[in-house]
């Protein structure tokens, strides 16, 4: 271009883009709206960090509905066919269900329906009522009206009290636990709750057969009598004097003196009193379950042993902290202490998932501050103070951001998530520093620290840095698609990582230069600085001059190098293999306490249960860092997230205990609890195999929980295949070197008492089955005929009425007992059939449809991966030919097809 005299026109120069980075640079270096951001940031952060929820683990929704129909008379295979069967089908048809699992037991389905992780609980059961109430006509007619109990994260307690005491009974803990239990639900964000207790008090009616047949009583009779004798009710009201009053008729026992008075029959123109045919008395009744409370070693005071005991256990609501609520709930029950609660009446904490959460937020707090720290020494030691000054200040920002991003997210401050954070710090720091040496660079190379060179420098390393920064969240981003509970149990991870790293770049380009200017080096300084690292790199290229430039130019060191380099690669491969470097998924968290599962043989009375419990845990209590330990016989411990995949809370058996032991608090002591726990099984083993009973150490898993770490799924196509299989398989994994705890589905053979009906001698008589099943549940069954309202009492308790324990224990002493029949007045029991014993039919395991028997394991050794083991006995397999006749199919990712006999593998190792 030229003027009109023809001189040339002077072109401008070239403006450059500044591109993303240099445009944030530019708006924020010399704004107010950095140090505004600064604040802003960080007080949102400071926010995120108090509010968000605190938790030991993430909270993982995983929906699980149990669904109960009792088909009473009917045998498992019937129960299976008619009742299990048709709701399997049904839930597997709903969106979302991941599982379906049912037991048939004798008289009773269970179907289990396990939703996707991640699924709601409120639709996920308003789904299961919908689907069960439109198909009420596929019951079976006899069968009764379907229970349903719903499961998840929320209901699992994080706060467990246990009451105990040497000189109350457990059926007076009882009723201090149910007006504490009314106070603690006083205390906001308290949830689900409930109280485990083993014998309570009752009004305790023991008839005596033999005194009935002789006043031609049947128990109905005492039983109706009861049932009327304690009612009231409105009966309408009068009106009089200008006054409306109700009428009430009736009225409540009060007394034992007053049962005992009720007249139940007339025989030969007399009253029969209830007090000549039965004892009448007020306590306990006869337990079916025991709870006790013992110290340990490391208990610091008086020893306790075996001391009866009820325990609280409270849910939270979701969302709310779990800190803040067992502070809440600790500072509540210590005030009913010495008043609701007396002084021989002593409460212990038996589980605070609050302060467990807490302990291991602060220290993973605490070392993601030293790991910052680390950063920013390493940063001064090669940049210098001001570099380090940046980092000092953008590292805990980000840090914050992405704490205040988790609450809005929703994702609690838990070990997993901190994880995620002290992971990312190294790369976090990254994005920063590149812009503070390119800047330092810059300023160098034109000798000035002008704000345009800054400027520029940003924009020249920062397409480079988005770049960076985006592969980074490239390669976190697939942790978030790994399936099953795995996937959101570890999605804090790439989702905070992503958030972190994000917040990094964005600080780096907007409040990193505005640091940089504030925290400005001369131009002297820099020189120094470049001096140093140019001494550095003098040394840094002589080393690499005389290592690669003999690989570069003689051909045989560049091949050896290179095979060196393949040889290295495949023998750390081959480590594994040959089981030198021993690896495995996440390591066991040291927790404060673990569980002991106890399985006696089924049909085991309560009374040996208790006894080779008690054996157990005296073996336990010798143990130097056990603090106290609650034994629950036939009746669930308060369960965890473990315990309710595990279903632990239906383990009221009179063959199942379990023994959950407290250790010294993790920061007191030098052993792990899985060095404990290793060291428990080894105490114990000896006693368990004298008394029969299987064991089970259970430690708060690595990660989501399973039915155990290393499951085996035994399919086939009859239930004689399928038992043999999983009793060889049994003794593969009892053999294994890396298996330990071993236990299955299947149950010991035990018999039944049934009573035959002569159908012929019960027609004459006029006497149905039914009757002679209500008789008999009335004397036996420890039938309950309504509460009882003693003087003085808040509380009222129930009223059984049942025949004496020393009758029950043989059944011959029911000869007598009088059925009633309409022709004869009363006939004895003994003529109208009699008691056999009958093998008892086991149970059936159905999963997503197909029939199963489960063998489980827990992992122990060196290689306690659960993969090892699992190789261990696939390899033991390998000639094993199954019932029929053909080798044994194994699977890893879906259940085996047609009716082969084969097992599919589960739990950790899968």
């Amino acid at each position: 271009m030229s003027t009109c005299n023809g001189s040339p026109t002077p072109q401008a120069p070239e403006k450059k883009s500044l591109g993303l980075a240099g445009s944030i640079a530019r708006i924020f270096i010399n704004s107010p709206l950095a140090p505004l951001s600064l604040v802003v940031l960080l007080a949102a952060g400071i926010l995120g960090l108090v509010s968000t929820p605190r938790a030991s683990n993430p909270q993982i929704s995983v929906p699980m509905v149990d669904i109960f129909v009792p088909y009473p008379g009917h045998s498992p295979g019937e129960v299976a066919r008619m009742v299990a069967d048709p709701l399997q089908q049904l839930m597997s048809e709903l969106p979302g269900v991941r599982h379906v699992y049912s037991v048939s037991n004798q008289g009773e389905a269970m179907v289990t329906v396990r939703f996707e992780v991640g699924e709601h609980m409120a639709p996920a059961l308003v789904a299961v009522y919908n689907k069960l109430a439109a198909n009420m006509d596929r019951i079976p007619v006899g069968a009764g009206k379907p229970l349903v109990r719903a499961k998840g994260i929320n209901s699992v307690p994080f706060m467990t009290f246990t009451l105990w005491s040497e000189s109350v009974g457990p059926g007076t803990l009882d009723e201090i636990a149910q007006s504490v239990l009314k106070r603690l639900k006083e205390v906001p964000d308290t949830g689900e709750s409930f109280i485990v207790h083993g014998a309570t008090d009752a009004l305790n009616i023991d008839v005596q057969p033999s005194r009935l047949a002789a006043y031609d009583l049947p128990p109905q009779a005492v039983a109706e009598v009861v049932r009327s004798a304690n009612q009231e009710s409105q009966s309408g009201s009068a009106e009089g004097n200008n006054q409306h009053l109700a009428i009430l008729s009736g009225g409540f026992l009060r007394s034992p003196r007053q049962v005992e008075n009720l007249v139940v029959g007339v025989f030969h123109g007399a009253p029969v009193y209830l007090s000549q045919v039965a004892s009448v008395h007020y306590g306990p009744i006869a337990p079916h379950s025991l709870v006790t409370y013992s110290t340990g070693a490391a208990h610091r005071g008086e020893p306790i042993h075996n001391a009866p005991a009820v325990t609280i256990a409270l849910a939270k609501t979701a969302g709310s902290n779990a800190v803040s609520v067992a502070e809440a709930l600790i500072a509540r029950i210590h005030s009913l202490e010495g008043s609701v609660i007396p002084e021989n009446v002593h409460v212990s904490i038996t589980r605070d998932d609050g302060k467990t959460a807490n302990d291991k937020v602060n220290s993973l707090l605490f070392k993601l501050l030293v790991a910052t720290a680390a950063v920013s020494a390493l940063i001064f030691l090669t940049l210098g103070w001001r570099a380090a000054a940046v980092v000092v200040i953008t590292i805990p920002l980000i840090l914050l951001i992405t704490v205040f991003a988790a609450w809005l997210l929703g994702i609690t401050i838990n070990r997993v998530s901190l994880f995620g954070l002290i992971f990312s710090i190294g790369i976090l720091v990254d994005d920063s520093i590149v812009i503070v040496e390119n800047v330092y660079r810059r300023w160098l190379q034109e000798n000035n620290t002008s704000t345009e060179t800054l400027i520029d420098a940003v924009r020249e390393v920062g397409n480079p840095t988005i770049l960076a920064t985006f592969t980074v969240i490239a390669a976190l981003l697939p942790m978030g698609f790994v399936g099953g509970m795995m996937g959101p149990y570890m999605a804090p991870i790439p989702v905070l990582g992503s958030v972190a790293m994000l917040s990094s770049l964005l600080i780096a380009f907007a409040l990193a230069p505005w640091l940089i200017v504030r925290f400005k080096p001369n131009l002297r300084v820099l020189e120094k600085m470049h001096h140093r690292e140019a001494r550095q790199a003098a040394w840094l290229r002589k080393f690499f001059a005389q290592t690669l430039i003999p690989l570069v130019r003689r051909k045989l060191y560049g091949r050896l190098f290179l095979a060196g380099i393949v040889v290295a690669f495949f023998g750390s491969l081959a480590l594994f293999v040959v089981e030198w470097v021993p690896f495995t998924m996440l390591p066991h968290d040291n927790s404060d306490e673990f569980d002991v599962v106890v399985n006696m043989p089924a049909g085991t009375a309560l009374a040996d249960t208790a006894n080779a419990t008690y054996a157990i845990e005296e073996r336990l209590r010798g143990m130097r860092d056990v603090v106290a330990l609650q034994s629950y016989v036939g009746t669930p411990e308060p369960y965890d997230f473990n315990g309710m995949v595990r279903h632990y809370y239906l383990r009221n058996q009179p063959w199942q205990a379990m023994i959950h032991v407290q250790l010294v608090d993790s920061g007191d002591r030098s052993a792990s609890s899985s060095t404990l726990a290793k060291e428990a099984r080894r105490r114990i083993e000896a006693v368990a195999q004298s008394w029969g009973a299987r064991l089970q150490v259970v430690q708060t898993p690595p990660g989501p929980p399973v039915l155990a770490p290393v499951v085996a799924e035994v399919y086939g196509p009859s239930a004689a295949v399928r038992d043999a299989v999983a009793k060889h398989l049994t003794t593969v994994f009892e053999h294994s070197r890396n298996l330990t705890d071993v236990n299955n589905t299947l149950m010991a053979p035990h018999d039944l008492l049934a009573f035959r009906v002569d159908a012929t001698r019960a027609g004459m008589a006029g006497i149905s089955n039914a009757t002679v099943n209500d008789t008999l549940a009335l004397v036996m069954g420890g039938y309950e005929l309504g509460d009882f309202h003693p003087y003085g009492q808040t509380l009222a308790v129930p009223i059984f009425l049942q025949a004496p324990l020393y009758l029950r224990s043989n059944v011959q002493n029911l000869a007598n007992l009088p059925i009633p029949s309409p022709h004869y007045g009363v006939v004895p029991l003994y003529s109208l059939g009699n008691f056999q014993r009958v093998p008892a039919e086991a149970p059936i395991y159905q999963q997503d449809l197909r029939p199963v028997q489960y063998v489980m394991a827990d992992t122990q050794g060196r290689l306690d991966a659960p993969l090892y083991g699992m190789l261990e006995v696939q390899s033991a397999l390998r000639h094993y030919l199954a019932p029929t006749g053909k080798a044994l199919g194994i699977d890893w990712i879906s259940q085996p097809s047609g009716d082969r006999a084969a097992i599919k593998w589960g739990g950790h190792g899968r």
